[in-house]
């Protein structure tokens, strides 16, 4: 059984921690906390949920995903990529049936990284993520124009398309000051960091509009009046009631869950990774992520995941080890505790204003306008993901987009796997491995040809050996496969392989095979093939096979 591979950072830099590195990542910690609070609160709302769960998840799950993790610089919380499937499961199933989903996402995400996925995860095709973050940011926009204009009216309908309808037939209903005290929000959040880098404008934003709709008293509506008092304690941890009709419904959920905070998380540490010169560890991150996700709800908390955003403001603040983010879970926690009741007073528009700004940022229009640039088959993925996303469902994207991309890799594999048929003369077997080298040509003998195999042999071109034999024209009397740039063969290809061997038998064709790399070899070797072919019929390059097909070739002349 291969050894787990879980290494969290946080022991590794504490071993020759000192007083430096700790007020380093004391002031990073702090400064990305003041940048987390409005976000956490924002999120939460725009999730369904009350205020102070967003506070709890980067207070717990920003913790326990520092405290276990695998990257120095990852800063986690709440995230704009869960609003939606989160507002889903809050409409069908309540808060119960939402922390349930989060501790089933948790152990998915904990055994992704038990099964040492965190490397594949990340190569998920960029069009594919570009149409989710893309599209998640639409929805985003749309969820928050209710707030933005202080519309009212009925509850704001789920579904993309109706949200437009309802934005029409709810316009006259407009509060100019929401509108006045967004726009002003905006403004700040975009320009307000330019003027102290040390204070995020959202932060300053929300004191602003505060102060102003509390002193003017503006008939606007805010998270008390919406939501009432805030509970600035923290549960006591209770299991999510389980009930298996409730947990069968919400597999698909917890699944969007698991991959979309893994997707971010492991693409928000590839980005620290490569602003700090250091490397993470990807699968100890996804198990970080899962312990965090199965313990956090216990006490309320909704999913956590690493955000760019604030990992980067961690970054360019100087923090240096996972230290940074425990310190800013911590300065969550004292507000939460301490000053949470405060945030009662912050209106609903200005939220929505920095819920706008998130959208922005999130939607990445510059790479989306980009991909406009390369292949049709790319545009296709992108434009086909993002509808998906915006239209239809989160979920049913992701799992498209999951089918997606194992099709494109498999077309892509494809691409690379060829075989060629030489009868002449073909490459010796040093010009054939290193392209830069001069070429040396082997003349083939008559009556014999060369099937240069080069690319993985798997389902994807599995029935290239048939079509290759359909175009020729003559039948030789001896094949030699070489088979030096095969890296592997799958079940599928073996198949089609022992119908190649059939009709070469059928046809009284000899077959050799030369250059065969150690897996492909013990492959054929444990499906009998070798022994079928015969070990003298198996040889280590071209020039050898060429010999023994000259042998071959004299035998048949004298039998």
């Amino acid at each position: 059984m291969k050894k787990i591979n879980f290494k969290p950072k946080l022991f590794d830099t504490i071993r020759n921690y000192d007083r430096q590195t700790f007020v380093a990542d004391l002031s990073s910690g702090i400064i990305v906390g003041i940048v987390a609070l409005p976000l956490s609160i924002a999120f939460a709302i725009a999730s369904g949920v009350a205020p102070e769960k967003g506070l709890l998840t980067a207070a717990i799950g920003g913790f326990l995903i520092s405290f276990f993790g695998g990257s120095r610089v990852q800063i986690a919380g709440p995230t704009g990529a869960f609003i939606v499937v989160l507002y889903g499961i809050i409409e069908q199933f309540g808060l119960e049936g939402l922390l349930l989903a989060t501790f089933m996402a948790g152990v998915m995400m904990l055994g992704m990284g038990l099964l040492k996925l965190g490397k594949i995860i990340q190569f998920m095709p960029y069009p594919i993520t570009i149409g989710f973050t893309s599209g998640i940011a639409v929805i985003i926009f749309s969820t928050q124009v209710k707030h933005f204009f202080g519309m009212t009216g009925d509850v704001l309908p789920a579904d993309f398309a109706d949200k437009l309808v309802y934005y029409f037939s709810n316009f006259h209903t407009t509060n100019l000051y929401a509108v006045g005290l967004g726009l002003l929000t905006i403004v700040v959040s975009v320009y307000g960091s330019k003027l102290n880098r040390k204070i995020p404008g959202t932060l300053i934003a929300i004191v602003l509009t505060t102060a102003l709709t509390g002193f003017f008293n503006l008939p606007v509506e805010t998270i008390g009046s919406t939501f009432g008092e805030l509970s600035a304690t923290i549960p006591k941890p209770s299991m999510p009631w389980i009930d298996f009709n409730t947990f069968r419904l919400l597999i698909v959920p917890a699944f969007t869950i698991a991959m979309l905070g893994s997707i971010e998380s492991l693409m928000s540490m590839m980005v620290s990774d490569g602003a700090t010169g250091r490397r993470s560890r990807p699968d100890t991150e996804l198990m970080a992520h899962g312990i965090a996700n199965m313990l956090a709800p216990l006490f309320g908390a909704i999913p956590a995941c690493g955000a760019v955003a604030r990992t980067m403001t961690n970054v360019r603040n100087g923090g240096r080890t996972p230290i940074s983010g425990i310190i800013h879970s911590l300065f969550i926690l004292m507000v939460l505790l301490f000053l949470g009741k405060m945030a009662k007073l912050i209106p609903l528009s200005t939220l929505a204003g920095i819920l706008f700004v998130v959208a922005y940022n999130m939607s990445e229009w510059r790479s989306f306008k980009g991909i406009f640039n390369h292949t049709k088959s790319e545009i296709t993925v992108l434009l086909v993901t993002f509808f998906l996303t915006v239209f239809l469902d989160i979920s049913v994207a992701i799992q498209f987009g999951l089918v997606l991309a194992a099709f494109l890799f498999v077309k892509r594999v494809s691409e690379t796997s060829d075989i060629q048929v030489i009868n002449e003369e073909v490459e010796d077997e040093k010009s054939y491995m290193q392209e830069d080298t001069h070429d040396e040509l082997l003349d083939v003998p008559k009556g014999v040809e060369v099937f240069q195999i080069k690319g993985p042999f798997f389902f994807g071109i599995a029935n290239r050996f048939e079509q290759v034999e359909k175009e020729l024209h003559q039948k030789p009397r001896v094949r030699i496969l070489r088979m030096s740039r095969v890296p592997f063969i799958d079940s599928t290809g073996l198949k089609n392989f022992n119908s190649f061997l059939v009709r070469c038998r059928n046809s009284h064709i000899h077959v050799i095979l030369c250059g065969i790399p150690p897996e492909p070899y013990l492959t054929l070797k444990k499906n009998e093939i070798i022994d079928r072919i015969g070990p003298e019929n198996v040889c280590v390059n071209i020039e050898d096979a060429i010999e023994r097909a000259r042998v071959c070739l004299t035998m048949m002349k004298s039998s």
